[in-house]
């Protein structure tokens, strides 16, 4: 039985390896600004709505993992609905003061928590330990896997130290008792609006949401202070460009940018493929990072062109920088770091164009799981891991 005065539960390694590395590649290649300072964040009703519904498969049979303990540990089984489920990060600078997950009154609902970490203290970020105001144990260091369960009440009182370096994530979910606040019922039904025409064909392409999502700026004010697309900002920071395909003035206003074909640029070289937006290469370049070391490229031959830049291309790509990546040097403060593992990944062009080709795959995947999938949760209104046959 937990400590009643402090109920709460650590579990070293609850997540795989690859599991935390999955969820990380959701979140770099979708996430949207935070609801405080320098924090980002991904919902699951976000992916549905920027078309990338498919993606919020990996997060199901780990919600159920976590909830399923959860409720065995503090003997409430059957009785919870997930309230939240969401990825956040927490970049340099940003921390959280005492508190309870209950004492502001829009969020009596909740009553437990469980936060998961997709990285880890030291190696991928510095600060950003959490701590318990009472109880034990009264501090915990963040390491990749590892899950930490409380209840969301004035017995788990708790803080989170400012981030010094790097980006701290987490795969954070809440449950409530009250069912008038499940979070799967509004989930299916957004995923069936979203989900008419069968898309099972193709894989689905993402479809940016409204620019002030993406636009980061140190006081979170107005899109015209200056600042970054945190879009563009994540590809400059692993040491890549973007150029839009099409001959657009780079005093455009920076949302007509999001939807516009762009092509891949390292150093003074382009590849020649087309992405739909700039979504759509961050999802690529992000699947590479974490496939890099898995991707069949020894023998491959890039059947896309790579192309040497113009002078008037560098210009043309110097001029889109300076629109969404206004203040250069918040990017270099904000991503202060950049993974070890990302850093040691030796840059390939064949290693780019498979990954393009192994994204598709994997996105199809899972189109057809969520395809299959979704009537049963449409009757149940629940989201759970459905064993479907071939």
């Amino acid at each position: 039985m937990p400590d009643l005065e402090h109920p709460r539960l650590i579990i070293s390694n609850f997540l795989s390896f690859d599991e935390c590395k999955e969820l990380e590649f959701i979140h770099k290649s979708c996430s949207t600004v935070g609801y405080r300072p320098n924090v980002f964040s991904t919902t699951l009703s976000h992916l549905i709505a920027t078309n990338s519904s498919h993606l919020i498969m990996p997060f199901i049979p780990i919600r159920e993992r976590l909830k399923d303990k959860l409720e065995e540990f503090f003997g409430c089984e059957y009785e919870l609905f997930t309230e939240f489920t969401g990825l956040i990060s927490w970049t340099k600078g940003s921390s959280i003061g005492w508190h309870s997950d209950d004492n502001r009154p829009y969020l009596k609902q909740r009553d437990y928590a469980a936060v998961c970490y997709l990285n880890s203290y030291g190696a991928d970020f510095s600060g950003g330990l959490f701590h318990f105001q009472e109880g034990e144990p009264t501090s915990i260091m963040p390491m990749a896997g590892d899950v930490v369960m409380y209840t969301a009440d004035h017995r788990n009182i708790h803080s989170v130290d400012e981030i010094i370096d790097g980006e701290r994530l987490t795969l954070t979910l809440w449950f409530s008792r009250d069912g008038s606040h499940d979070e799967d019922a509004k989930l299916i039904s957004l995923l069936s609006q979203n989900l008419l025409h069968d898309k099972m064909a193709v894989p689905s392409l993402p479809l940016p949401a409204s620019c002030n999502m993406y636009w980061f700026s140190g006081e979170q004010g107005s899109s015209q202070q200056l600042g970054f697309n945190i879009c563009w900002a994540r590809l400059q920071i692993l040491g890549y460009d973007i150029y839009l395909s099409q001959d657009d003035d780079c005093d455009s206003d920076v949302s007509e940018f999001l939807i516009k074909p762009v092509q891949l640029v390292r150093g003074s070289e382009m590849l020649e493929q087309e992405f739909v937006n700039i979504l759509h290469v961050l999802q690529v370049v992000h699947f590479y990072l974490w496939k890099a070391s898995t991707l069949q490229t020894r023998e491959a031959t890039i059947d896309k062109k790579i192309t040497k830049l113009s002078e008037l291309q560098r210009q043309k790509i110097n001029g889109l920088n300076s629109v969404v990546l206004s203040d250069p040097g918040l990017v270099a403060r904000v991503f202060s770091r950049i993974s070890e593992e990302s850093v040691s990944i030796c840059f390939d062009w064949k290693g780019i164009v498979a990954a393009i080709n192994a994204w598709e795959d994997y996105t199809s995947t899972l189109i057809k799981q969520i395809h299959l999938q979704l009537p049963y949760w449409k009757s149940h209104q629940s989201m759970y891991n459905v064993q479907v046959g071939e």
